[in-house]
């Protein structure tokens, strides 16, 4: 249960979530206070739903999607796909900024070196066991350093706090976003895929899984909440975020070249671990799908994988672009998965055990589900402008 709540936890807080909270913590200062409140309410909203339908039904979301609509199920691992790749470009380019900060290696050269490292992961069984401890380990050291910064920057909480319900100038580009970047895509998924690898499925684990599920979720939130605040202090006391690395210029504020060097470090290994997470729960998706994947689905990941970085050398665009765009993306995918997950909840008991499905969390999983549609319409004439 730790695994599947660090696995999903961090690869919500992967370098898309750095880059777009400092990003939009930058625009639109502590009015940014309501859309980091408005998406834990909605995460919130989202995984109860999804780790308790798939946890109760044990199955996986394409498999489940097939079951209420046949055919449903490979349009959805499709866009999962389309988005993992996405998510995979920008994790490979937070990784090649986490060794630009770490050691000055050039983005292009720091791109390949992750990928090269994020397929070796697949290519030794030996690495299998120890990447929950991992996501664990860094997930500590990265909750530390936010702290750290957040405590340095000496941010403006009581005003942070107003803003929370008296913001000024938001528009719904920012919430998707963040959204996207932390329940959208793979990432809605990662956690109660891995319950199901796991075991941990059914009436009689119903408690766990609602457990994991507000866990995995308030592990994002304290972090969310800890960066806006650091580069909300370091933008206050006159900080000028680098447009390519608007994360690293807050810790660099914060704690000098080495502080700047400890970011890059955890940059890296966060891209790092994304990465592996975005590829192979995105494979996880077509794996039950095509036989072929099933049978050859280390060697899969690995092409996933250097599709993603060839993609990302060929766009030529910066880091920053590539990380708001795929939470963005991710937030438009966000609403198919999540209207199967409301149906089987409403009209599907057969699928979930026989257990009886709190009218509450229906509810608040559906008008997730209106918000997440309205908001991606909103947010689709927006999308170009990120490129612009």
């Amino acid at each position: 249960m730790t695994g599947a709540v660090f696995l999903m936890a961090m690869s919500a807080v992967g370098p898309g979530f750095l880059t777009q909270t400092a990003k939009f913590t930058e625009t639109y200062g502590a009015s940014f206070a309501a859309v980091i409140v408005l998406s834990v309410v909605i995460d919130l909203a989202v995984q109860l739903n999804v780790w308790r339908v798939i946890g109760l039904s044990g199955l996986r979301a394409q498999d489940l999607s097939n079951v209420v609509l046949p055919g449903s199920g490979y349009l959805l691992a499709g866009l999962i796909v389309l988005g993992g790749i996405v998510f995979t470009i920008a994790n490979i380019a937070g990784v090649a900024l986490g060794l630009h900060n770490l050691a000055g290696i050039d983005l292009r050269i720091g791109a390949v070196i992750g990928a090269a490292l994020a397929i070796l992961v697949f290519s030794y069984k030996a690495f299998e066991g120890t990447i929950d401890k991992v996501a664990i380990a860094l997930g500590a050291v990265k909750i530390g350093l936010i702290a750290y910064v957040a405590i340095a920057t000496s941010p403006p909480v009581l005003e942070a706090a107003q803003r929370t319900v008296d913001p000024h100038g938001l528009d719904f580009l920012p919430v998707l976003t963040l959204i996207g970047g932390t329940v959208g895509g793979y990432i809605t998924y990662a956690g109660p895929h891995r319950l199901i690898e796991s075991g941990t499925i059914g009436p009689d684990h119903l408690r766990r899984i609602s457990w994991g599920s507000v866990n995995s979720i308030l592990i994002t939130g304290v972090l969310r909440l800890l960066l806006f605040l650091g580069v909300l202090g370091a933008v206050v006391a006159g900080a000028k975020l680098n447009e390519a690395d608007p994360a690293g210029s807050v810790f660099r504020f914060a704690g000098g070249e080495t502080g700047a060097r400890l970011f890059g470090l955890v940059l890296f290994v966060s891209g790092l671990l994304s990465t592996v997470g975005a590829s192979f729960t995105s494979a996880s998706f077509v794996k039950t799908l095509v036989p072929t994947v099933a049978r050859r689905f280390n060697l899969s990941i690995s092409l996933f994988i250097t599709v993603a970085t060839v993609a990302y050398l060929i766009l030529g665009e910066t880091p920053t672009e590539l990380l708001v765009f795929a939470g963005a993306f991710n937030g438009l995918i966000l609403p198919f998965g999540l209207a199967v997950v409301i149906w089987v909840a409403w009209r599907r008991r057969d699928l979930l055990g026989g257990a009886r499905y709190p009218p509450v969390l229906l509810i608040v999983g559906a008008a997730a589900w209106l918000f997440t549609v309205y908001a991606g319409w909103e947010s689709l004439r927006l999308l170009p402008t990120i490129f612009s």
